[in-house]
């Protein structure tokens, strides 16, 4: 499986047959302006959608035909699994920000866990829901996603092989968000690779955990 770091918290994620899958798509210049990465040409077969902001839910902006999914609940698309969890975009139960829907996707037998803009302490019946986690993709920039310090907690609670920080402060983010170097403070389990790209299969899953932090590809 591939896994591409495209910006934001959108992910291109290749299955082993070539199946295609993007996470929360954002509108290139959405937010005016704030939003400063290049527009997404990928033709997707799925795309997930963790909640309908335009930095994280412009589907209209892709070429192609493709299966959204965008609510909690289990689907199998093209031999995929993909579990919904429903979860809150702020501390007070989506009083401020509305909902989040959290994807648990089992691809070529790996299980990838796309948090989307989380933003809350997750609780023990999601941890549960969630289940086994492989590879993690977790916002770590705060302010409006759980801050670096709750990413930590919510990372050693998912225990993954693999974690791979989102939705950071970024010379192409104008967002008040801080930078990766935040979550990435006092942990020495950290491999940056100078590429967008990162390739992983169900035996090439590291034996300790690792954080893997990539480029992004627009």
């Amino acid at each position: 499986m591939l896994i591409q770091w495209l910006g934001h918290s959108s992910f291109l994620i290749v299955s082993q047959n070539g199946t295609k899958i993007i996470t929360d798509p954002y509108e290139s210049g959405a937010f005016g302006g704030g939003i400063e990465y290049d527009r997404i040409r990928i033709s997707p077969d799925i795309v997930t959608v963790s909640h309908k902001h335009a930095d994280h839910g412009h589907v209209g902006g892709l070429p192609n035909h493709f299966e959204v999914v965008s609510k909690p609940g289990t689907t199998t698309i093209k031999g995929i699994e993909i579990k919904g969890i429903q979860s809150y975009h702020d501390p007070e139960q989506g009083a401020i920000r509305g909902e989040n829907t959290i994807f648990v996707m089992t691809i070529d037998n790996v299980r990838v866990c796309h948090l989307g803009d989380l933003g809350q302490e997750l609780t023990e019946e999601q941890v549960s829901e969630i289940g086994q986690v492989d590879v993690l993709l977790i916002p770590v920039g705060g302010y409006y996603t759980i801050e670096p310090s709750v990413a930590t907690r919510v990372a050693q609670r998912l225990a993954p092989k693999v974690i791979i920080p989102m939705h950071y402060k970024t010379p192409k983010v104008q967002f008040p968000i801080v930078g990766v170097d935040e979550f990435l403070k006092g942990k020495s389990n950290v491999r940056r690779l100078n590429t967008s790209e990162f390739e992983v299969t169900k035996e090439t899953l590291p034996d300790e955990q690792e954080i893997v932090v990539l480029k992004h590809a627009l």
